[in-house]
């Protein structure tokens, strides 16, 4: 569980980079190139996934943004055989984006019902 959460402390801070200097190009590529590695499915995946990023979340220097938090997860679940997808949506008014992960059409690290409050914008 350590190393889990060290990896996905590693991974905020490698896409604070991409954030930070704007590349919202690099780190789609960086996120949509990250394949599945084979294993066999297990439910308990997700949540331990999403436990260890939520855990990294707080022992990291600043707020973590949700998009650095989705892209994260996304690579770890890959990384451990669960083909997640990232989702990046946004509502007219007030304006907002928001970015959360998706395994089988359910969401795994925010509300249930996220997609209802955003139009998608892009899937990968």
């Amino acid at each position: 569980m350590i190393l889990l959460t060290l990896r996905a402390w590693m991974l905020l801070l490698s896409f604070e980079f991409d954030i930070t200097r704007r590349d919202f190009a690099r780190l789609h590529s960086r996120v949509s190139r990250r394949i599945v590695r084979p294993s066999p499915f297990r439910q308990s995946i997700s949540t331990i996934v999403c436990a260890a990023v939520d855990r990294a979340c707080v022992f990291y220097f600043k707020e973590v943004q949700c998009l650095q938090r989705s892209a994260a997860t996304v690579c770890l679940l890959r990384d451990m055989g669960v083909s997640g997808n990232l989702l990046i949506g946004a509502q007219h008014l007030p304006f907002r984006a928001h970015a959360w992960v998706e395994v089988d059409g359910q969401v795994v690290n925010d509300k249930a019902d996220v997609a209802s409050h955003y139009a998608v914008l892009d899937r990968f």
